[in-house]
């Protein structure tokens, strides 16, 4: 499983004022926690008004990128101060892009710029009309954007498709439609990762860790290839690991046993 870490975004009250503040010491703090944890790859997300957008970003990339080396993902609805990101060379190393979409030319402005590097991209399954409720209509979006990044040369690999799951207290069937959505990509093009933002699935519901955790299991019996998620959530990383043993793609639980020795569940050994 690959792990985006999510912590560095400025949708989260903390790292607001961080952002506002210009508080390094906290950024770099949750930065290398995430490290520290197992996180492949760590968002990067100001979520702030656009006036402040590509500044606020240029100071959290040089701000996370002074205490680690793991790749950034760079996070933004707006595509083309994405493009200018990776233009001006403000990102020491390829990382991810988040995120591109069916709705107008995002796809055409990222694509052609990170064709035959090592960035990999999310693609969103939504369009001008927002995300579809119906899985067959995400795994359409999901083609779209499959034959674009064939058409402009991006490695299949790379790119990562998240059928945005849905909240359960909105829809009762949004974990059956990820999973027909997860294996629904896979089918098309085996080669491409599917990926999520688990915890959407609990919005509005109690005890939101259970639901969580419980998709999570159910997406990666499916095929869920990567997930933008908390990587210092013990209780997560233990599902993670425990999913792929059952599932076996982790073979004789390895993984498993070797985090558990490292202490990354959330029980003590």
């Amino acid at each position: 499983m690959i792990i985006i870490g999510e912590k560095i975004n400025g949708a989260i009250p903390s790292i607001r004022q961080a952002i506002a503040e210009r508080d390094e010491a906290l950024i770099k703090e949750r930065t290398l926690k995430q490290v520290k944890a197992g996180a492949n790859f760590l968002d990067c997300a100001p979520s702030t008004t656009t006036d402040v957008e590509y500044d606020t970003m240029v100071w959290l990339i040089n701000t996370m990128q002074s205490v680690t080396d793991v790749p950034l993902s760079i996070d933004s609805p707006n595509a083309k101060l994405l493009a200018r990101i990776i233009e001006e060379g403000h990102v020491a190393r390829p990382g991810m892009v988040n995120s591109v979409n069916e709705e107008g030319d995002k796809c055409e402005t990222i694509f052609p710029i990170i064709a035959g590097t090592d960035w990999n991209v999310i693609g969103l399954t939504c369009d001008k009309d927002g995300i579809p409720a119906q899985p067959e209509k995400k795994i359409e979006i999901a083609k779209s954007i499959i034959d674009k990044a064939v058409k402009y040369g991006i490695k299949l690999s790379n790119l990562h498709i998240d059928p945005c799951v849905m909240a359960l207290s909105t829809m009762p069937s949004s974990m059956k439609d990820f999973e027909t959505a997860i294996r629904g990509i896979h089918e098309y093009a085996p080669e491409v990762k599917v990926t999520g933002a688990i915890s959407n699935v609990s919005y509005e519901m109690p005890a939101r860790k259970y639901v969580n955790a419980c998709c999570m299991s159910y997406a990666i019996a499916a095929g869920l290839d990567s997930a933008i998620m908390d990587p210092c959530n013990q209780d997560m990383m233990g599902t993670i690991f425990a999913s792929e043993a059952l599932s076996m793609k982790d073979r004789a639980g390895r993984k498993y046993n070797r985090a558990y020795r490292q202490g990354k569940f959330g029980v003590k050994k």
